[in-house]
């Protein structure tokens, strides 16, 4: 069986506590792969190397910085399908969204190359006699990122490349459920360039991240994940003293209105509720229909997602793919189940359907719940499947109140041809992303990403200029210098003597 070990100092190391996690290939529900979980001494010793690493990488110019991140740009460009490949192999993505995240993480890997200009600082000649004052920006030491399974090669892509790039050295703890995009990566980036241990990864279970929650080398913390997970890493980490961003979970909504384009609506909530089979925090898992549209835009739901093909990642013809394990895919499947008891009308039951041929694999259809009520265990838990609920609201003011009232403020999207409403929208709107005609609105590279409320813990987003900022510290410099004429005596510097 193919074993997944820690890549540290710029090699493999194998797993020295004796403990294994399994990686299932979600497709089959076959256990292909057996990945190292790290121990606390393992952790501190990947640390050890870092801070060793940083002795050199946080002293070296920009110009070599930037030179290793252009090489590895190059080679994640080669390299795409290699790394989509792994991705549908553990996760279970089909190939196209695989290929879909490594382009988005591409997005940073270039907003890091041209990192010279986002890090200049600045300068006030003359605040006061013959006195200057200037800032600038100084890499924090070694930085450590926690990164979820339903993105492991984009989510680990948001946090190193940056932080590598401002002069940090960094550890990067993978999901233990799809840990291969990770070493693939990491390895690279060595080929690019990147010197021995700037770029670490431990794998682990909670005993590593606890080890680097409390390890006193590591400056800052990077998490993307749940929300209680999110609440404890910051509390934990921020009580250790460490600079903490912690992304959270969402349960985003898409308020479509009387006047909106009912067929891009549908086709809208379909592709952001069933895409990567509805485990992303920026899936639209919940709809507000607006005023008499809603039965006209469930029928249109309906109708698109009956022809959604679900089957394994890597056949081309497959839309949609597995869960990422059993476990989950049966949880997500309880929601469902227990809808209708909660007042939904249950318009497609994904639950118990499978695949011809892959019969133990880790599958789920996609299901439609209408009527939902705000009080109900589909609507207020992220469920993160293919399970999309549609509310009825009266009102615009309705439909923003009942958004607004969510614990979650990750992204929202607004469905409308009117400007003054979308205008209103983006103002009144309680969330961290917002999405005109767009469902999912993800930010650029170049804006930050993150939520509100439950959904982000912590002062800073994840890349774009807060990333930017969350990896350097700020450093302002007061000097005040004679003039040359003024030199003591006995020292020529050339300048005429002023009497």
């Amino acid at each position: 069986m193919k074993t997944v070990n820690h890549w540290i100092g710029g090699k493999t190391v194998e797993g020295a506590s004796g403990n294994y996690g399994p990686v299932t290939d979600p497709a089959t529900g076959e256990v292909t792969t057996q990945v190292a979980l790290a121990s606390a001494d393992e952790v501190d010793a990947a640390v050890r190397v870092a801070r060793e690493a940083f002795r050199t990488w946080g002293q070296s110019s920009l110009a070599a910085r930037t030179k290793v991140l252009f090489a590895y740009r190059a080679l994640l460009d080669a390299n795409r399908d290699a790394i989509a490949e792994l991705i549908t192999a553990e996760h279970g993505k089909v190939h196209s969204d695989a290929l879909g995240e490594v382009a988005r993480g591409l997005e940073i890997v270039e907003l890091a190359c041209g990192i010279t200009t986002q890090l200049k600082g600045e300068l006030s000649t003359s605040v006061s006699h013959r006195v200057d004052v200037s800032s600038i920006r100084q890499p924090l030491g070694v930085v450590a990122g926690i990164t979820p399974f339903n993105f492991p090669a984009m989510v680990p892509m948001w946090m190193f490349p940056l932080a590598v790039a401002c002069g940090n050295t960094f550890i990067l703890k993978p999901s233990e459920k799809d840990p291969s995009a990770a070493n693939k990566l990491a390895e690279l980036a060595a080929e690019a360039g990147l010197p021995a241990g700037v770029l670490n990864v431990v794998h682990g279970d909670k005993v590593a991240v606890d080890a680097l929650l409390a390890h006193p080398g590591i400056a800052a913390v990077s998490f993307v994940g749940s929300t209680p997970i999110a609440r404890h890493i910051h509390t934990t980490a921020s009580a250790n003293g460490k600079r903490v961003q912690a992304l959270g979970g969402a349960k985003n909504h898409m308020l479509v209105l009387p006047d909106a384009d009912l067929d891009a609506a549908a086709d809208a909530a379909v592709s952001a509720a069933y895409g990567s089979a509805g485990e992303r925090c920026m899936a639209i898992s919940a709809v507000v229909a607006v005023g008499s549209i809603g039965d006209e835009l469930v029928e249109k739901i309906r109708e698109r997602a009956e022809k959604i093909k679900i089957g394994p990642g890597n056949d081309p013809t497959s839309e949609m793919g597995p869960l990422i394990t059993a476990a989950h895919r049966d949880k997500v499947a309880s929601y469902v189940k227990g809808a209708a008891d909660q007042g939904a009308d249950v318009v497609l039951d994904g639950t118990g359907y499978t695949v011809g041929g892959f019969e133990n694999g880790h599958w789920i259809g996609l299901s439609l719940l209408d009527n939902v009520k705000t009080d109900s265990d589909a609507y207020r838990d992220e469920i993160f499947g293919p399970v999309l609920c549609v509310l009825r609201a009266e009102t615009y003011e309705e439909g923003v109140a009942l958004i607004n009232a969510s614990p979650f403020g990750n992204g929202t999207a607004i469905f409308t041809r009117d400007g003054g409403a979308a205008r209103r929208f983006q103002l009144e709107i309680e969330a961290g992303m917002v999405g005109v005609n767009v469902p999912i609105p993800v930010p650029v590279g170049y804006h930050s990403f993150g939520g509100w409320k439950d959904s982000l813990f912590g002062d800073h987003h994840i890349y774009g200029n807060d990333g930017i900022h969350f990896y350097t510290r700020g450093k302002v410099v007061t000097t005040r210098w004679p003039d040359p004429s003024e030199a003591p005596s006995g020292v020529d510097l050339g300048f005429p003597r002023n009497h």
